[in-house]
């Protein structure tokens, strides 16, 4: 299927360009950015991988203002067994705190369940990441679980996991559609 932009009041979500690098760059090697991501900051080098390996992916979504264009973050959304998907979000922190999370997220919850015909959108994040978590409770998602030391990403300098705890959120079509989480 192929991936038409989505429009929302302030924001175009499309397909990533390898030419979104420097944007992309510029979110991801912030430490504050990725604290809570599987992975460290990224260098020039590889955000430009990253953009390059993005653009051929259907499960990453540039997330740009409608004026102007600017990359201001990115959406997840990867498809799991039984028709669910997980739902994921990065944004630049020049752009948070404006509701952006909130309008693109929710514009892919209405294409997930809507085009994609999905049966159950799940997300998850670290309980330190309060904004993540309230995100998704304003999405409409409720919380299933809080697992305990269940990942770990990075290690001490002794070579032992940071062993880290998970919280985990879900939405259902008919309760998307129902218009509990605002996606009528």
């Amino acid at each position: 299927m192929v991936f038409k932009p989505i429009e929302t009041k302030r924001l175009i979500i499309r397909k990533f360009c390898p030419a979104d690098f420097t944007e992309l760059y510029e979110y991801l090697s912030d430490d504050n950015v990725v604290r809570f991501e599987p992975y460290e900051p990224y260098t020039l080098e590889q955000a430009k991988r990253e953009a390059e390996y993005r653009s051929n992916s259907d499960e990453f979504f540039a997330v740009t203002l409608k004026d102007g264009g600017m990359l201001i973050g990115n959406l997840y959304l990867g498809k799991r067994q039984f028709d669910t998907f997980e739902l994921g979000y990065v944004f630049n922190r020049n752009w948070q705190m404006y509701g952006y999370a909130t309008e693109s997220a929710s514009a892919l919850l209405d294409y997930a369940f809507g085009t994609l015909k999905a049966h159950r959108v799940i997300a998850e994040c670290n309980p330190l990441n309060y904004r993540s978590h309230k995100l998704m409770e304003r999405l409409g998602m409720r919380r299933e679980a809080e697992l305990k030391k269940n990942v770990y990403f990075k290690k001490d300098s002794f070579g032992n996991p940071i062993w880290q705890d998970t919280l985990q959120y879900a939405v259902l079509n008919e309760e998307w559609r129902g218009g509990e989480g605002g996606g009528k």
